[in-house]
């Protein structure tokens, strides 16, 4: 994940390091929440999205204006291949 971030927004090295780090976070958060609400699809949605809500803030915080931007777009592009 990391990697293809840094190819589609040309991450520094150092934002690279970052990026990774809190890719890293972000999976071990997801695990978490499956852990704690596998069975709440409701509670399961709102840690999710919280989840979700402190990556983009965090990463907004590491990335330049256009690396957002390139990021934000790549999401959509992953999101719209995921749900066909």
């Amino acid at each position: 994940m990391t990697r293809r971030m840094a190819e589609r927004t040309r991450l520094s090295e150092g934002q690279y390091v970052k990026v990774r780090q809190l890719n890293l976070r972000l999976l071990t958060e997801m695990s978490e929440a499956r852990k704690q609400f596998g069975s709440d699809v409701a509670g399961l949605d709102r840690a999710v999205a919280d989840v979700q809500m402190r990556y983009e803030w965090d990463l907004a915080s590491i990335l330049w204006p256009k690396q957002m931007a390139a990021y934000d777009d790549m999401k959509q592009n992953f999101t719209a291949v995921n749900l066909r």
